[in-house]
């Protein structure tokens, strides 16, 4: 058993961690506050850009040489994965499913997969598991602007237009609430109709409903030649804000588990502490009441 001026200094060791998680907790909720807040905001532009690209898309005439980046190529030979994650652990399970899912999709795919990663926990997670990872973008603000995006979207939009990809996914955490977050997979090239809608290779789109057909002006071909790749960099902003939201949530609801558990740890340790100390008090009268009776017969 412990000896009681050990169990003082863990009690000490552990209110100093409590103290540091605390801090931490407030930090992330402080963050976690404007992340959400961003992320929320983003949500109805993002919606109402994706349903107009929709009908763009879906327009008579509206053809595949419309645009580079609405064609679907025949033969997929090779696939890019876009993950984003975080620079720093502390956050749950965030970067776990992160990387989680990403292991599926490269074990599903049956053709090969290069990635592309944002934060360090993903690039150092694919590079140890032996993926090719091709760059990676690790100095992304915690409250990013479409600037900060716009060369991760720019380099993927460029390596798709090369023909180095036929396809490329996007994986990302989508935030629900403060508690939960979803760990998912996006189609992101080539941008079409069904790839708004979440899957996994060799998975079959969901059913999409018709959609009525309208007059633009100037021509449907001219405004998606100029709306694409704003909509291709709005897609990956988008992600990366609900991204942020999660881990600044994760991190949180990380922290404030860790403080409670080192306060409950607190007093477990007090209490054995307490009980200790109260043998090692009863011990020591137990030898003064003995050496007094020994003293007294010796008196005697």
């Amino acid at each position: 058993m412990a000896t009681p001026r050990e169990i003082r200094r863990r009690i000490r060791s552990i209110k100093n961690i409590a103290k540091v998680t605390r801090a931490m907790e407030m930090v992330a909720a402080a963050k976690m506050r404007r992340a959400q807040q961003a992320a929320l905001a983003m949500r109805p532009y993002a919606d109402k850009a994706r349903q107009l690209l929709v009908h763009l898309a879906a327009q008579r005439g509206a053809g595949e040489d419309m645009h580079p980046l609405l064609r679907h190529r025949p033969t997929v030979a090779k696939v890019g994965l876009l993950i984003i994650s975080s620079n720093k652990g502390l956050c749950g399970a965030y970067n776990h499913n992160v990387v989680r899912l990403a292991d599926q999709f490269l074990e599903r795919s049956p053709v090969p997969v290069e990635l592309f990663t944002v934060g360090r926990v993903a690039r150092n997670s694919m590079l140890r598991a032996g993926h090719s990872v091709v760059a990676d973008f690790e100095n992304i603000p915690d409250q990013p602007n479409l600037l900060d995006i716009t060369p991760v979207a720019r380099l993927v939009m460029q390596d798709f237009l090369q023909g180095i990809y036929d396809e490329v996914y996007m994986l990302y955490t989508d935030f629900v609430n403060t508690m939960v977050q979803v760990a998912r997979v996006r189609p992101l090239l080539p941008l079409r109709h069904e790839a708004f809608h979440t899957k996994m290779p060799g998975e079959e789109p969901e059913a999409l409903s018709p959609l009525a057909e309208y007059t633009y002006e100037p021509s449907a071909a001219l405004l998606l030649d100029t709306v694409l790749p704003r909509f291709l960099e709005l897609q990956v902003y988008e992600a990366m804000l609900e991204a942020k939201a999660s881990e600044h949530s994760a991190r949180m609801v990380a922290m404030r588990a860790a403080t409670d558990n080192a306060q409950k740890l607190v007093g477990d340790l007090t209490l054995t502490y307490n009980q200790v100390r109260q043998a090692a008090i009863t011990k020591e009268m137990i030898d003064i009441v003995g050496g007094t009776e020994a003293l007294a017969r010796a008196g005697r």
